[in-house]
């Protein structure tokens, strides 16, 4: 007699965990949209310069000087939204004149490759302090249990905008221009100062749970080091964590950086930045004469931010269906 399991997702035999989570994956219609749409946003930062050759424009020429023709005398493209045409997609910035359609593909770029960079440097100290605290125990999980209370007791926020000027000075003086790659190390040190002890914290409370079960102490009894028990019996177990975690933390790195540029502490001009052009738009000549030009980052990164999180949902779901809504 064939059980109610057997006809929903078929035979269950010789299916691993992760083949009955792709499968109930593939069933979320909401969470295969949200990746399709969070691929698409990776492909187009990758595919930036490319795109870019193809249309012809890069976000770095000026046209106010290039083409005056297209500007007032306050520098406000003279066409309406924002100077929206075939030759401009998405129009130009009022100001400097910079193509904002190429602007806003590098600027995905670049803050999709510091948050992916913040996100991989925090989920592999989380798995390192986390599972080592959660294995070995005593001292060692005291003290970093210690660190894990003291650091998340700093609020976040204001400490990005305090010690981003601190953490920049150490490589630059005052006196001299600081070169984008100091500002992007910068912003990915401070963010992953901060960002790992969540994932850490979880970790170590998994850790602490598995670290008592059989198989855990079978490989014990048979004399296998610590290291090995960790890679072969622990980590294969926490892979749940460390994807759910990462799909949230991601998105929320990704506003953190935004919100750095937007103060003027992270990417600044010309460097294209997501947060960099909602700092434009927040400008009196930008809101009084171009209202469009907030509009094509601001749905870009909503539609981004929202797909990410729902895409979250979807793998936790697929991973443990007991919290599925």
């Amino acid at each position: 007699m064939t059980s109610p399991t057997e006809l929903e997702t078929g035979p269950l035999i010789g299916r691993s965990p992760g083949q009955l989570m792709w499968i109930r994956f593939k069933r979320d219609r909401t969470g295969v949209i949200s990746a399709y749409v969070v691929v698409f946003f990776f492909l187009i930062g990758l595919l930036a310069p490319l795109i870019s050759k193809l249309y012809g424009k890069d976000p770095y020429t000026v046209y106010a000087d290039e083409r005056p023709d297209l500007f007032d005398s306050a520098g406000v493209p003279v066409q309406p939204n924002g100077g929206i045409s075939g030759d401009f997609w998405f129009g130009l910035e009022p100001g400097n004149g910079y193509d904002v359609f190429t602007k806003l593909l590098y600027g995905i770029r670049t803050s999709l490759m510091i948050s992916v960079a913040v996100t991989l440097a925090t989920v592999l100290t989380g798995i390192l302090l986390g599972v080592t605290a959660g294995y070995l125990g005593g001292r060692t999980d005291f003290f970093i249990s210690r660190v894990i209370d003291f650091l998340l007791a700093f609020p976040a926020q204001l400490f990005f905008i305090a010690s981003m000027p601190v953490v920049v000075s150490l490589f630059v003086s005052p006196r001299d221009e600081t070169p984008v790659y100091v500002r992007v190390v910068a912003l990915i040190a401070v963010q992953w100062f901060l960002g790992w002890m969540s994932l850490g914290r979880i970790l170590r409370g998994t850790t602490l749970a598995l670290r008592e079960r059989e198989f855990i102490e079978a490989a014990k009894v048979s004399g296998a080091p610590p290291w090995r028990v960790i890679r072969r019996e622990i980590l294969p177990n926490v892979v749940t964590p460390i994807l759910v975690q990462g799909t949230y933390m991601l998105p929320n790195f990704v506003t953190a950086e935004a919100g750095l540029s937007f103060l003027g502490v992270g990417i600044v001009e010309p460097t294209p930045d997501w947060g960099q052009m909602f700092s434009k738009a927040s400008t009196e000549l930008v809101m009084q004469n171009d209202i469009t030009y907030m509009f094509f980052p601001g749905i870009s990164m909503v539609v981004f931010i929202v797909a990410f999180n729902l895409l979250g949902d979807s793998v936790r779901d697929a991973f443990d269906p007991k919290t599925a809504r």
